[in-house]
């Protein structure tokens, strides 16, 4: 079996939680490395820590597909990669237990090609499991990341092994949905939800908040002051980038440190001497901060129990979309402003192609999001119950 181990710290050519592959002798995947190393370390290149793991496990997925039908990677045709394919299409993960998206098949995928692409221009292979075919595609459809325009009209060139995929219009959530939710949410995470829903803000993102990021309010009037910057240092991509919960939401995390955080690490300290208290804003009943894989499955918990579909991700699409249609309004009488650019901005997307998706989802779900404006502010979450 083929196993995916992290890199330890120390290594000064090897980044830190660097995903090594393994095969079934222990012995390290040379080609997987060698790609995940150059798009870790080259400049120019380098790619976020975040994307690293993914293409790793990626990578681990399918040489553990090789080794399991005793293939060699170099000798592979578009016959074999469509056979991991379609089992992706057919079985449910193994580690969620749910079927893969048609998405989530297609960038595992992409993932593969690129690495055979690589291989190529490397020398180690002659050809490439897989060939591109022309697509005429309408002017609205969405395109793919290893699809390449053509110089003639309505043209592209689609890797032949990806599938077809409907696009699924993310959708806010109700009022209802929300309070229900939240129902089922205990602190610190109850908070955390808040601010997703607030700000916008990613998983890694609220995980990676930290005390001294929360500002200040005392000497602050929340009519002068209804919303206040706070600056993010990790982020998805590590870009920085500003947002701006409102100052009803700081104060209720201001109580959060005084009553809840600061009195759990003084009893922690007490009975564990030798406890030190991670930065993070948010900490788990050990004492640790949130993690990423436990705010997820709080969330899939909450979800499930207030019979609402959704993941901790549709809090962020409700904000993108509420703020959309707040901002929209206020360009009615402001010319000047741009409601799409801004979004873009407060959400981190790199591209306003990502952004620009909500304009649709805002037409189709208008009556939602106007009752959704007083709950993004505080004005529907009952303070501090």
């Amino acid at each position: 079996m083929v196993r995916i181990v992290k890199a330890l710290p120390g290594y000064s050519d090897i980044p830190a939680n660097f995903p090594v592959i393994l095969d079934e002798s222990m012995a390290i995947v040379e080609p997987a490395f060698a790609y995940l190393h150059e798009l870790a370390t080259i400049p120019g290149r380098s790619h976020a820590v975040e994307t690293i793991r993914t293409y790793g496990e990626h990578l681990h997925d399918w040489f553990d597909s090789l080794e399991q039908s005793g293939l060699d990677w170099r000798d592979v045709s578009e016959a074999e990669v469509a056979t991991w394919r379609n089992r992706m299409l057919s079985q449910p993960s193994p580690h969620t237990k749910r079927p893969y998206a048609r998405s989530t098949v297609n960038d595992r995928v992409r993932t593969i090609c690129r690495f055979y692409a690589w291989a190529q221009r490397r020398g180690w292979i002659e050809t490439l499991p897989f060939h591109f075919v022309d697509v005429r595609v309408g002017s609205g459809r969405r395109q793919a990341f290893l699809a390449h325009v053509d110089g003639r009209p309505g043209v592209m060139t689609a890797n032949i092994l990806t599938v077809s995929e409907h696009e699924r219009l993310p959708r806010p959530l109700r009022v209802d949905q929300l309070r229900r939710v939240f129902t089922h949410l205990e602190m610190p995470y109850r908070l955390m939800a808040e601010w997703a829903l607030a700000t916008g803000l990613r998983r890694k993102e609220l995980c990676g908040l930290a005390v001294f990021q929360v500002p200040e309010t005392a000497h602050l009037d929340d009519e002068d002051h209804p919303l206040i910057g706070v600056p993010l240092t990790i982020t998805k991509g590590n870009t920085p980038r500003t947002i701006y919960p409102p100052i009803r939401l700081v104060d209720r995390t201001q109580r959060y440190l005084d009553e809840v955080r600061t009195p759990q690490v003084r009893a922690l300290r007490r009975r564990r001497p030798n406890y030190r208290p991670p930065s993070a804003l948010f900490l788990n009943h050990q004492g640790n901060a949130v993690s990423k894989a436990r705010l997820t499955a709080v969330f899939a918990e909450a979800f499930r129990e207030a019979s609402v579909t959704g993941t901790l991700h549709y809090l962020r699409h409700t904000f993108a979309m509420t703020m959309l249609v707040r901002l929209q309004r206020q360009a009615a009488t402001t010319p000047d402003l741009n409601p799409l650019k801004i979004v873009q901005v407060l959400l981190g997307h790199s591209s306003i192609q990502s952004t620009s998706i909500y304009l649709r989802c805002v037409e189709l779900n208008a009556r939602e999001l106007v009752e959704g404006i007083d709950y993004l502010y505080g004005e529907l979450i009952p303070d501090g119950r």
